[in-house]
C-alpha cells in the first residue's frame, strides 16, 4: 500500500458522515431525538408497571435519570452548531449506558424470567446506532463492544445467581446480542460512507475549486477588458479615423486610455477568489478588506463552503449585497498559532431574528462543520460571521 493510500485510509478511518455530509447529519438528528426520548420512556413504564421482581425503586430512578442523561449528551452534541461531535461526549454517552445497565440489573436484582422487561439490552444496541453518523467507524466499534461486553456481564452474572433453563453462556449472548447486530450495522455504515465520499472528492478533485474559481475569474477579467474596449477604445479609434491630424490631445488621451487598461490589469492580478466572487454576485468591490490576500490560502474545501454561503447570501432576497462587508486579517488573539487567519463577514438582512436562523441554519452547519470555531452574530436586521483557519 502506497503512502498515499495509507493517508487516505487514516482520513476515511478519523472523518465521519457528519464531516462529509453536515446537512445529512443534520436531517437524521431527530432521529436522534426520537430515540431517545422513547427509549426514556419504555424504561420508565417497563420500570412502573412491568416488572416481576419487585427490585429497589432508588435504582430504577437511578436507571430512568442515567439514560435520560446519556440522551441528553446526544441531543445536545449533535446540534449543528456544536459541530462536530466530540469524542469526550460520545465516551460520556457510553459511559453512561454502561452505568444504566448495571442500575437495571441490579434494580431487579432477582429470578427475573420476562426477557420483555430487560430494555438496557436493547437500548444499548440503539445508544450506538444513533450517534452512528456523528463518530467515525472505529469509535462505533469500540463503544459497541464495550456495551456488548456490559451487557453479557451484567446478565450473565445474574443468570449465574439465579440460574434458569438458559445456561448462563446462553442468557449472556443473548443479552450481547442486540448490541452486537447494530454496532456490526453502524460500522458498516460509518466505513462505507466515509468510502462513498472520499471516492466522490477525489473525483470531483479532476475538476478543483480553484481551477473553477480561475475559470470565473478568467471570464470576469475578460468581460471588464471587453467593457473597456467597447466603451474608451473603440471610440476613440472611430474619432481619429475621421481626422486628417492627431493632436496633442488626442496623444494624451490615448496615453488616459493605457494608463487606465494598465491600472485595470494590475487591479485584475492582485484581486482574489473571494473578491471576483463577491463581485461576481452583486456585492461591491471594496467590500473585502484583505490587503495581503491570506483568503486565497483556503483549502479547496474550506473555498468551496465559504463560497456557497457566499453565493447563498448575496443571492437571498432579504439581503442587500451593497452592504456586504468581509475582514481578512492574521490571527492576534493571544495564544494563536503563528500563520492563523481570522475571517469576519457582516450581512445587512431585512428579516427578523428567526428568519435569518430560519434561512441560513443549514449553510450555518455547514461552516461549524468546516471552522470549528464558527461564531455566529444574529441580530434583526443584520447577521456577523467570525471563524478563523490555518494558512495551507
Amino acid at each position: 500500500m502506497s503512502r498515499v493510500d495509507v493517508v487516505r485510509a487514516a482520513a476515511r478511518g478519523s472523518r465521519t458522515a457528519q464531516q462529509y455530509d453536515p446537512l445529512g447529519a443534520m436531517g437524521s438528528r431527530p432521529l436522534a431525538v426520537v430515540l431517545g426520548a422513547g427509549g426514556v420512556l419504555w424504561a420508565l413504564l417497563v420500570s412502573l408497571l412491568d416488572r416481576d421482581v419487585p427490585g429497589s425503586p432508588t435504582l430504577s430512578a437511578l436507571t430512568v435519570l442515567v439514560l435520560a442523561a446519556s440522551g441528553a449528551v446526544v441531543v445536545t452534541a449533535s446540534s449543528p452548531f456544536r459541530a462536530p461531535f466530540p469524542r469526550w461526549a460520545y465516551v460520556v454517552h457510553v459511559a453512561l449506558l454502561a452505568v444504566a445497565t448495571v442500575s437495571s440489573v441490579a434494580a431487579q436484582w432477582g429470578p427475573d424470567r420476562n426477557a420483555l422487561n430487560d430494555f438496557m439490552c436493547l437500548l444499548t444496541a440503539t445508544g450506538i446506532v444513533v450517534v452512528a453518523p456523528y463518530r467515525p467507524w472505529r469509535d462505533l466499534a469500540v463503544g459497541g463492544l464495550v456495551l456488548a461486553a456490559v451487557d453479557a456481564a451484567a446478565w450473565g452474572v445474574s443468570a449465574s445467581v439465579f440460574p434458569h433453563q438458559v445456561p448462563v453462556a446462553v442468557a449472556a449472548f443473548l443479552a450481547a446480542a442486540p448490541t452486537l447486530v447494530l454496532t456490526a450495522a453502524a460500522v458498516v455504515f460509518a466505513w462505507t460512507f466515509g468510502g462513498l465520499a472520499e471516492r466522490v472528492q477525489i473525483r470531483a478533485g479532476s475538476y478543483s475549486v480553484a481551477r473553477a474559481e480561475r475559470d470565473g475569474i478568467a471570464a470576469s477579467v475578460q468581460q471588464d477588458r471587453s467593457v473597456i474596449l467597447a466603451r474608451d477604445v473603440a471610440p476613440f479609434f472611430a474619432e481619429l479615423r475621421t481626422r486628417e491630424v492627431i493632436t496633442d490631445a488626442d496623444r494624451a488621451r490615448a496615453r488616459a486610455i493605457a494608463d487606465g487598461i494598465r491600472r485595470a490589469m494590475v487591479a485584475d492580478a492582485d484581486r482574489t477568489w473571494f473578491e471576483y466572487a463577491v463581485v461576481v454576485d452583486g456585492g461591491p468591490a471594496e467590500a473585502v478588506d484583505d490587503p495581503d490576500g491570506l483568503i486565497a490560502t483556503l483549502d479547496a474545501d474550506q473555498r468551496t463552503v465559504v463560497r456557497t454561503f457566499l453565493r447563498a447570501a448575496l443571492g437571498a432576497a432579504t439581503v442587500d449585497p451593497a452592504r456586504f462587508r468581509a475582514t481578512v486579517r492574521r490571527a492576534d488573539e493571544p495564544g494563536a498559532p503563528a500563520g492563523r487567519v481570522a475571517v469576519r463577514m457582516e450581512l445587512a438582512v431585512d428579516d427578523s431574528d428567526v428568519g435569518i436562523h430560519r434561512t441560513f441554519d443549514p449553510y450555518f452547519a455547514v461552516l461549524r462543520v468546516t471552522f470549528h470555531d464558527l461564531d455566529v452574530a444574529v441580530r434583526p436586521s443584520s447577521l456577523a460571521l467570525r471563524f478563523s483557519y490555518d494558512q495551507h
